[in-house]
């Protein structure tokens, strides 16, 4: 059994964090348990409110069985060619007859996923408010190209480069928030993005020395939080 620590603060966050810095490891390293809540009655409402938790750090052969799941989960797409070349085809005659005369696409296959490439004057409304639009027709072609596949084919959709623009927003906002994290001490919680963009966010940093990142909430609300190693 790995080492075992009792932590506690004002609230089972705060325990569990001041938990982790004693530790010194991350949340997934660990197993969490509330052992105590002392709630405040009304003759102790002044009394500072303590939440107890039993913190036990996970054996490393169980840290490697869940990152070989992680991953095995993670790389579950299709390589099947016939039916990836079948979910292009489907996609193709969808976006001919969607598109609007004036606007051109390109489909492409590279390593199993399917791109596509939309071009032309007046796609604004295709990419909607910081990419809204363009991220709900992504949803849509993968759902197209996956409607008779027996593994998950990925689609990543790009129109006239907003890819590349928001990707380079993404990794500049990632940068100065990163400063205002070393600067302040405090954690900073970004807006929901979509896997794509937390992804972003998450490569940008990797390597920082003094900042991380984690992912909270569920879809499609799932947000970054930056802060402090």
């Amino acid at each position: 059994m790995g080492k075992k620590i009792i932590s506690q603060g004002k609230t089972t966050n705060e325990a569990i964090e001041n938990g982790l810095k004693e530790l010194k490891v991350s949340k997934d390293m660990v197993d969490i348990k509330v052992i105590e809540e002392e709630k405040r009655s009304f003759y102790n409402i002044l009394a500072p409110r303590v939440v107890k938790v039993e913190l036990t750090v996970k054996e490393k052969e169980d840290l490697v069985k869940e990152k070989n799941n992680k991953e095995k989960k993670e790389k579950k797409v299709n390589t099947n060619e016939k039916e990836i070349e079948e979910a292009t085809e489907q996609l193709n005659n969808f976006l001919g007859k969607f598109l609007k005369d004036g606007i051109t696409y390109k489909t492409e296959v590279k390593d199993y996923e399917i791109y596509v490439d939309i071009q032309g004057e007046n796609v604004n409304y295709l990419i909607g408010y910081r990419g809204e639009n363009i991220n709900a027709f992504q949803t849509i072609l993968s759902s197209i190209a996956n409607k008779k596949s027996s593994a998950k084919i990925r689609v990543y959709l790009d129109i006239a480069g907003y890819r590349e623009k928001r990707q380079k927003t993404l990794e500049e906002l990632a940068e100065k928030i990163a400063r205002t994290v070393v600067r302040t001490g405090k954690p900073v919680t970004l807006e929901p993005m979509t896997a794509y963009e937390r992804k972003i966010i998450h490569t940008k940093l990797q390597s920082h020395s003094k900042v991380e990142t984690v992912s909270k909430g569920e879809e499609p609300y799932r947000k970054v939080v930056i802060k402090l190693k």
